[in-house]
């Protein structure tokens, strides 16, 4: 395969840490001035950018060879990628994906009872974290983590003007930065278009007419090694580039971000093929200037990201619904303070 140095092969990791922590970065950038301060500041900014590898973190324990891991990487493992290829076995299309990851999990489990001649049997030995049977849970992770910030963001507001204390303000600030963190991972996730294919880590099934590369370690070598091997990845280059976030079309709508994150994934799993022509054409090679081309890519996929982040982010601020039920308790507090000692 042109461009491949022996790279170590990743479990479906989607960008280095080095990207991930470029994608929250390039989000960062994009947000307004006026979006809350306390996410601006530089301590804020540096705590984000580091939780773009949070989620990666968890994967690590499955691979320490001690037996441990295997619930965290049942549960989180799906979340990093939408294999689009494989609804068509549950007689579903982008479109009709339901916005309830359980809703899903059920379609899944009803298609391989009544159809079980479409799947072919799951070796055990290869599926220790029970997550062969599933094709992924990405845009739930991206719409799930978007309703999470709206929540954080509510409570901040029902604190700031409810007599919240200084240490449950501090607390909610913190929550939304950490939120904000980790979601960043699974947008940038879904802009890498091998997160996105069963053609994960090389064109492994029968039918590869173009004669596409199969080597297992095509996906560690787009994740990062390609960088490692040529120029690191250098976000000042990038920042320009960066589009302001908007609040998303359709936000106000019902699974109006769960959409938003179908259409960004199934945009992205165009790119697949693409992706491996590019590879075929030497444009993804370490020797000399041949990279150029694969870099312009995958810079600008990492782009995609950052802008939709930031356009997540700002949406979930601007859209926060008010949190009734905190205020009330905040009120009925205050006013039990306030009240005079009986005996």
């Amino acid at each position: 395969m042109a461009g491949i140095l022996g790279a170590s092969l990743f479990t479906a990791n989607a960008w280095d840490y080095e990207g991930h922590h470029a994608v929250n970065e390039l989000a960062l950038a994009a947000l307004p001035t006026n979006f809350p301060a306390f996410v601006l500041t530089p301590e804020a900014r540096t705590r984000i950018a580091y939780l773009a590898g949070e989620p990666d973190r968890w994967r690590n324990i499955s691979s320490f060879k001690t037996g441990a891991g295997m619930e965290l990487s049942h549960c989180n493992g799906p979340d990093h990628y939408l294999d689009l290829e494989d609804i068509k076995q549950y007689d579903l299309t982008p479109d009709k994906l339901p916005a309830f990851r359980y809703v899903f999990t059920m379609q899944i489990a009803q298609a391989r009872a009544a159809h079980p001649e479409r799947f072919p049997a799951i070796d055990p030995a290869k599926n220790s974290d029970h997550t062969r049977e599933l094709c992924g849970f990405l845009p739930w992770a991206i719409s799930e983590n978007f309703e999470k910030l709206q929540s954080g963001f509510s409570t901040l507001a029902a604190l700031e003007k409810n007599g919240g204390t200084p240490e449950e303000i501090s607390n909610a600030r913190q929550n939304i930065i950490y939120v904000m963190g980790v979601m960043g991972h699974f947008v940038g996730d879904a802009s890498q278009p091998l997160h996105t294919t069963m053609y994960h880590h090389g064109w492994t099934t029968n039918d590869n007419p173009k004669h596409f590369t199969t080597t297992s370690k095509f996906h560690a070598w787009i994740d990062g090694d390609f960088f490692k091997h040529t120029k690191p990845i250098d976000i000042n280059e990038m920042l320009p580039k960066v589009t302001p976030a908007q609040k998303l079309a359709g936000a106000d709508a019902p699974e109006g971000v769960f959409r938003t994150a179908v259409d960004f994934i199934v945009a992205n799993n165009k790119l697949v093929e693409p992706l491996y022509q590019m590879d075929k054409d030497g444009k993804l090679s370490n020797k000399g200037d041949a990279g150029a081309e694969g870099r312009a890519f995958l810079e600008a996929q990492m782009l995609k990201s950052g802008e939709l982040l930031g356009s997540i982010w700002l949406t979930a601020w601007q859209t926060a619904p008010e949190d009734t039920y905190l205020e009330k308790q905040l009120q009925e507090r205050a006013a039990n303070a306030a009240a005079p000692a009986t005996k």
